[in-house]
């Protein structure tokens, strides 16, 4: 009795393996088909950017991939780089011509990647559109701006050389002081947390 319940209880197992392992796969195919395309790669604040484009096509080190010729300026590191290719369910693997890992990046939100390089730092791997949509959002910050109060009330007036606009805004002034924004359906930025009488930055006149 007990060993007809532990066949049952093995080949059930057996079968929950077996859809475990089929489901990786079909994880890391899918991966693979989602991230053929163009990607922008960037160190975290976008100061130099290389533009990747990702195939298909197998080669004998993996998966081809293109380069734009200012990469090897930009990022030196990528002058080693001759193939892609997915290692585990999620590890996007940039490697050299003998198959070795230049750079493995995963998926920290939807689309964007960071991979780190010992001695380096962080880089990021976004798809182009996004990246390119994300620089223009950046250059609409930039320029000359007023802090006024709820009232109306002018207090001072700022002017934006560079920011990331991802819907949050930090100030940090020379004492240390660091004061938060995000930005309100008026194309104007609220000081957070909201307060009856609340701090605005608007676009100067």
């Amino acid at each position: 009795m007990s060993l007809g319940r532990f066949g049952i209880t093995a080949t059930a197992l057996t079968a929950l393996l077996g859809l475990a392992s089929q489901a990786a796969a079909q994880d890391a195919s899918t991966l693979k088909k989602d991230m053929v395309g163009q990607w922008e790669l960037a160190t975290t604040e976008r100061s130099k950017t290389c533009v990747v484009t990702l195939k298909g096509d197998t080669t004998p080190q993996g998966l081809k991939l293109e380069l734009e010729p200012g990469c090897a300026a930009a990022l030196p590191f990528t002058k080693e780089i001759t193939a892609w290719n997915i290692k585990g369910l999620d590890i996007v693997r940039m490697q050299d011509a003998a198959g070795q890992p230049v750079i493995d990046f995963t998926e920290v939100e939807s689309g964007i990647f960071e991979g780190l390089r010992t001695g380096e730092g962080v880089y990021i791997l976004q798809n182009l559109a996004a990246a390119r949509s994300l620089a223009k959002s950046m250059d609409q910050m930039i320029g000359d701006w007023q802090m006024v109060r709820g009232n109306g009330q002018t207090i001072c007036g700022l002017t934006l050389t560079n920011t990331e606009a991802t819907g949050r805004m930090l100030l940090l002034s020379a004492k240390g002081e660091t004061w938060q924004f995000e930005a309100d359906d008026n194309a104007q930025w609220r000081r957070v947390p909201d307060a009856a009488d609340p701090l605005i930055m608007m676009r100067g006149q």
